[in-house]
Order: C-alpha cells, then sequence, then structure tokens
C-alpha cells in the first residue's frame, strides 16, 4: 500500500520554534488569579484546554467576567505564540520535502493548534507547498481530538487508513491513531525515542526528512 496523504504538525517538525508552554501556563495562571481569587495550578492539561477549563469556572459565577478572562487569556496564547515565531525557523529540508511529496502524488498537509499568523512569521509561503493547511482558527475542534486530521483527510478526499500522521509530540501520534491513520514521532522537538517509544508510533525517526528516506525504502511513498 502506498500512502495518499502525509499530514505533518508545525511546530518542532517542520520548524524550529522556541515556545515555552510552561511559560504559557504561568501567564495564564497570573491572569486567571485576578479572575478566581487565587492562583490555579496547571494540572498537566495543554494551555489552550486549561484556559477553557478556568474560564468556565468562572463562567458559574458570571458569564461576562468568564468571557473576559477566556477573551485575555487567548490573546496573551496569540502574543506569546506570535513572539515565539518571530525567533523560529524553518527546517532546511521543510520545502523540499512537500515538493518531492506533491510530486510523487502523496498529498502534504499541516494541522497546526498554532495560529496561522504565526505559522506563516516562519513560513510565508506554506499553502504554496500544501495540499491542505488547517490551524487552530479554522479547526473546530483540535488534535489530539481526530476531527483535526479527519477534517483535513476530508478535504483531501483521502480514507485515514491510507495517510499518515507526522509530529514531535505523542499529541500527534494519539491523534493518528484514534483516527485511523499511521503515526509518525520524529525527535526533533522535546521528545526522544524513548519518550515515543510508550505510545507505539508505526515509525520514529530523528526528523522529518530521515523519516521520509525510510518510506521510500519501505515503498509507502
Amino acid at each position: 500500500m502506498k500512502l495518499d496523504a502525509i499530514i505533518f504538525d508545525f511546530d518542532g517538525t517542520l520548524a524550529d520554534v522556541p515556545l515555552d508552554f510552561d511559560f504559557m501556563k504561568t501567564k495564564i495562571a497570573a491572569l486567571g488569579e485576578v479572575f478566581l481569587g487565587e492562583r490555579p495550578v496547571p494540572d498537566g492539561t495543554p494551555a489552550l484546554e486549561w484556559l477553557d477549563k478556568l474560564s468556565a469556572l468562572v463562567m458559574e459565577r458570571d458569564r461576562a467576567e468568564g468571557m473576559e478572562f477566556l477573551s485575555r487569556g487567548r490573546l496573551v496564547i496569540a502574543a506569546m505564540e506570535l513572539d515565539a515565531a518571530r525567533d523560529g525557523c524553518l527546517y532546511e529540508f521543510t520545502r523540499p520535502v512537500l515538493d518531492d511529496l506533491k510530486a510523487r502524488g502523496v498529498a502534504p498537509g499541516v494541522i497546526s493548534r498554532n495560529i496561522s499568523a504565526a505559522i506563516k512569521k516562519v513560513f510565508p509561503d506554506i499553502e504554496d507547498h500544501l495540499r491542505v493547511f488547517l490551524p487552530r482558527e479554522i479547526a473546530p475542534r483540535l488534535k489530539p481530538d481526530p476531527a483535526h486530521l479527519l477534517q483535513a483527510l476530508d478535504v483531501l478526499g483521502v480514507p485515514p487508513e491510507r495517510a499518515l500522521m507526522v509530529g514531535d509530540h505523542p499529541m500527534d501520534v494519539e491523534t493518528g491513531k484514534r483516527a485511523g491513520a499511521l503515526s509518525a514521532g520524529v525527535t526533533t522537538g522535546r521528545i526522544d525515542a524513548h519518550g515515543f517509544a510508550p505510545h507505539r508510533p508505526d515509525f520514529i525517526a530523528t526528523d522529518v526528512a530521515a523519516l521520509m528516506a525510510e518510506l521510500k525504502d519501505s515503498g509507502l511513498i
């Protein structure tokens, strides 16, 4: 079987973007203290979902205040994403890999929890190299919800079993598995091969370029 589509995460997978999620949660916690009366402690929930959870608590008491907290929190996150993007850089292999996939008849795509404005600071011509691009503001549900990946595959008209999800975080592997697609972890982010192993991706590679070489050798592309 050959793959019809390969969908990539962006930050840490196709580009080096120094986004500090722990600091992001610290800033959300500081803002949350204003609305909740005490500083909330991060519980391992990703920043976006944690903000939603905290704002829901505020809304139980006062909906208007909860909406204001949510709006301000989203602005904090977006500002940090844009700042990180200014210091980010695209990996050298990214454009060649995407263009090679298109030449081989394999549809490349990107799904990201980041916003398009930040992504395009690093990769301004991203849409010229992809068949589908679904940043945060376009996707009603975000990975690890499989709906994010399935939305991209629906645009391409590709069934999950003929697609591969690639990312630098176990969340990406989980997304692929939950959608019924193959999954691959790359160690260009914060997670090494040992960190990926318990999640049992179909492939683990040092970076996307090495992964593509493995896929070619196996006849998948």
